[in-house]
């Protein structure tokens, strides 16, 4: 292990250690190697931060030649969120995908060749799973990101993702304590408030995190969420009683507490990512989180600067700042000795099979029944009807079927269509319309992704379906709408291989089953 600098002392060695930064392109600049050398010890990456797994491997390997056992954390979800296959999507189906199929074997599988790949590139944390229960559709952050609205499935999953992602060694954080599935606001965006009875929040939210306690996650993320039965005044990374009375004292949790990304408006615009730091380890946070879109040695600076000052002006106790650089330390420890799986030679096929089992198919009743519907043999016209991008996810990652679909059926072409094709009330007709003309005599393909969040979006089905009721709806998001159109395709997320096995369906490839 590097010996750290000369002159760094335990103090400020210590709020070095408890920080998780990222930081822009594919190799480590000088600054953040200076900081590994001074005790910085976790780094984040980012799809700005991956071109291939060689060039992640080349960059891992840089980080350990200046320290050896240096936590490397990822966002790796799987499904809508990734960061290993940020500009192709995803080849593993996501959480409400696999939920859909309800096959914790086929979980732990899943989550296992995800880790595998994980570690052979040289990351050995990943902020994942998310253990929150959907329970409110119209949530706009989580969604597709959940196994699901029903708790003991999301608990049985949770705990089968984290059993499975740790055996490859990776370890496991499970967020977003203590839930984050109940919320209409997105706490990239502004503070969500979840407004339950502590009852509910013990049987909901937390049941799937006691599950992933029991299965040994390594990391637990914070929300940046208030709940006033838990907490009146401050939000659950800033709240002592949520992350040291609920999570350590309540739940017995003794692993190590991340933070989500401290840049989040939630905390950045109400406390500033300062101040923020210093009251989340102060409640008992072990590792700030920060670098989504704040990325550069001057942040970590600042961010090392306050953790000081507040333990020097009496502010944050010092035996809480060492204690979460030990905690960080152990973790580590943990991931620098855990063992790695040797390559899986059907592991390229877990993700699809996955993503197949996943798919729920309807045909409309009527004239076209499900023994006389023909699969498409002449290329069609996808219309994507695309919504604003989730931040946690991103506008760089494709999704859809069009890209599956032009390579089985060549000539096949696409088109976006938003909102903003239209004005107010007009703007889902205005979009329709739009993807009428465009499509012209084709047979048209419609891609949706949570129809019922996007009253546009329903609106341009609308039209679609009033002039071609032969068209074919394919439903990406949470599938909460009522299925329509002359073949109606949920896939449970958005992930390349999900777009594949639509695809195989729409042309034949695969049997429609599930009907």
């Amino acid at each position: 292990m590097t010996t750290l600098a000369r002159g760094a002392d335990t103090l400020t060695r210590d709020a070095l250690t408890v920080l998780q930064p990222g930081f822009t392109g594919t190799t480590a600049p000088d600054w953040l190697l200076r900081r590994l050398g001074e005790g910085l010890a976790s780094v984040g990456l980012f799809g700005r931060n991956i071109a291939s797994p060689g060039q992640l491997a080349a960059l891992t390997a840089q980080l350990r030649a200046e320290r050896d056992d240096v936590l490397v954390a990822i966002d790796e979800e799987g499904g809508d969120v990734t960061r290993l296959e940020v500009r192709s999507g995803s080849s593993f189906p996501g959480n409400h995908a696999l939920g859909a199929v309800d096959d914790v074997e086929l979980t732990r599988a899943v989550a296992h060749e995800l880790g595998r790949r994980l570690a052979a590139c040289g990351v050995n944390l990943n902020w994942a799973p998310s253990a929150d229960v959907n329970s409110n559709p119209s949530n706009p952050v989580i969604g597709v990101r959940s196994f699901g609205a029903d708790t003991d499935l999301a608990a049985r999953h949770t705990a089968a993702y984290v059993s499975g992602l740790q055996s490859a060694g990776v370890a496991a954080c499970t967020k977003h304590f203590p839930g984050h599935g109940d919320t209409a606001v997105d706490s990239h965006h502004s503070l969500p408030r979840i407004d339950v009875p502590a009852d509910v929040l013990a049987d909901r939210e937390l049941t799937p995190f006691r599950a992933a306690i029991a299965a040994g996650t390594r990391a637990v993320m914070s929300a940046h969420i208030l709940v006033p039965a838990l907490d009146p005044d401050h939000p659950a990374t800033l709240s002592r009683r949520v992350l040291t009375g609920l999570l350590r004292g309540e739940l017995g949790y003794d692993g190590l507490i991340v933070t989500d990304g401290m840049e989040m408006r939630a905390i950045a615009g109400t406390y500033g990512i300062e101040r923020g730091s210093v009251l989340a380890v102060a409640a008992g946070a072990d590792a700030i989180c920060v670098g989504g879109g704040l990325a550069d040695d001057a942040t970590v600076l600042r961010l090392r600067d306050a953790l000081v000052t507040a333990v020097r002006a009496g502010e944050l106790p010092e035996e809480r700042l060492a204690d979460a650089a030990d905690r960080v330390r152990a973790l580590a420890r943990w991931a620098s000795t855990a063992g790695r799986s040797p390559e899986d030679p059907h592991g390229d096929e877990i993700g699809l099979r996955a993503a197949r089992r996943a798919l729920t198919v309807t045909v409309a009743p009527g004239p076209e029944r499900p023994e006389s519907f023909k699969p498409l043999t002449e290329p069609p016209y996808v219309a994507a009807l695309t919504p604003v991008a989730n931040i946690a996810v991103g506008d760089e990652t494709p999704w859809g079927v069009a890209a599956e679909l032009i390579h089985l059926l060549p000539g096949t072409v696409t088109g976006s269509f938003s909102a903003q094709n239209g004005k107010g009330d007009d703007s889902g007709e205005s979009a329709g319309r739009a993807a009428l003309q465009a499509a012209g005599p084709r047979r048209i393909v419609a891609v949706v992704r949570d129809e019922h969040r996007h009253p546009w979006m329903a609106s341009a089905l609308d039209t679609l379906l009033a002039a071609r009721p032969d068209t074919i709806v394919v439903e990406m998001g949470v599938p909460q709408a009522a299925p329509r159109g002359a073949l109606h395709i949920a896939t449970h997320g958005a992930a390349r291989v999900c777009g594949r096995a639509a695809a195989e369906v729409i042309t034949g490839l695969a049997g429609i089953t599930g009907l």
